[in-house]
Order: C-alpha cells, then sequence, then structure tokens
C-alpha cells in the first residue's frame, strides 16, 4: 500500500516542471540542453520536500526520465495516489472558527476534492465576504475578509503566479490589508502561512 507524501502545493509544483520538460522536448533538438532540463525539473521538485525515503526520491527522479505528453500525464496520474489529502472538517468545525459570523453560508463539504486542495475558500455573495479554512499544526486556522475586484494583474505573493489579482481586506494583528488572488495554484505555503498566523489574535 502506497503511503501519502505530496502534499497540494508540492505536487503543483511537480506538475509544473512535468510542463516545463514538456515545453523543451517540442521545442529543443539540443541533447544537452534537454539533459540539464531535466536536471532542473527534478532538482526544483526535490527542493520543496524537507524529507525523502529513497523510495519516494526515486519516484520524484523518474519525471526527468520521459520523452511524450502522455507518458508523464500517466506519471501525475500515478503521483496522484501518492497525494496527502486536506484533513476532513465538518461544518461544525468551520462555524466555531468563524463565531462572528451568525448566518454563515458554508460551501457543499459533499463536492470538495480534499486530495487537490490547499486551502477551502468560498465567497458569500450577499456580504461579500471571502473565507479562508486552512489547515495548521494539527489544527484549523480561519480567517474572513472583504474581498473587492481591482481588474487590476499583479503578483500573487501566494501563488507565485502574475495573474488578476483581488483586495482582501482583513484586520490582522497589525491591521493591514494584503491582496489574495482570487483562484490560487499555490506552489509555496510559506507566505500564505505568514499571513494566516498574523491574523491570529
Amino acid at each position: 500500500m502506497q503511503t501519502p507524501f505530496i502534499q497540494n502545493y508540492q505536487f503543483n509544483v511537480i506538475t509544473k516542471q512535468a510542463n516545463f520538460l514538456l515545453k523543451a522536448l517540442r521545442t529543443v533538438a539540443d541533447r544537452k540542453v534537454l539533459e540539464t532540463v531535466r536536471y532542473t525539473a527534478v532538482t526544483n521538485s526535490l527542493e520543496v520536500f524537507d524529507e525523502l525515503t529513497a523510495e519516494q526520491k526515486q519516484l520524484l527522479e523518474q519525471l526527468s526520465s520521459y520523452e511524450a505528453a502522455h507518458e508523464l500525464q500517466d506519471y501525475l496520474d500515478r503521483l496522484e495516489g501518492f497525494l496527502i489529502p486536506f484533513p476532513q472538517v465538518s461544518a461544525k468545525q468551520i462555524q466555531k472558527l468563524f463565531p462572528k459570523a451568525k448566518k454563515l453560508k458554508l460551501p457543499d463539504l459533499e463536492t470538495v476534492d480534499y486530495a487537490r486542495t490547499t486551502y477551502l475558500r468560498w465567497t458569500d455573495i450577499a456580504t461579500n465576504r471571502l473565507f479562508i479554512v486552512y489547515p495548521y499544526e494539527e489544527k484549523f486556522l480561519g480567517i474572513e475578509g472583504r474581498i473587492t475586484a481591482t481588474n487590476k494583474k499583479g503578483y500573487c505573493m501566494f501563488c507565485n503566479r502574475h495573474q488578476e489579482l483581488g483586495f482582501f481586506n482583513v484586520k490582522t494583528k497589525g491591521h493591514s490589508p494584503d491582496n489574495l488572488a482570487s483562484i490560487g495554484h499555490i506552489t509555496d505555503v510559506t507566505m500564505l502561512e505568514k499571513f494566516l498566523l498574523s491574523t491570529v489574535k
């Protein structure tokens, strides 16, 4: 039985590196350049893990051995079996995280793909408030704030991508607002955790 060891954000990194490799395979003829790309893709994938067993490292290193799009997709499909799912969270647990939200509208927890979730987020359209639930050290962190469309593109410090941003106004310890992308494929949770922990009073 395979033991899950890949967090969703780490899987996003591996997917990004697989796409990087695929693009090189389609456009680069020089074998030395391709070998460098293969080495870089594997190195970048391994760097997001603190600890790996020999078997886990060997599995991730297989990324460099594929030549075709369907092979890379099959490999990613196989890796999904090693994903650590988002911890099961109940409606009651979520409600406890937001005691001031008296008429809290929850997402449909039955339809959440927990294997591909880094954090739960949903917007209450009636109040224009964004809610985030994130697992941290055997517990859940919950924050809420007002979301405003900016109609501008910029660099999201959470998703590490240039995309359209929303202005997420949250009262943190320092009462300073931060930007949060409306949709995210997170590849590093460091800034997300720093932001979330700054809201814990």
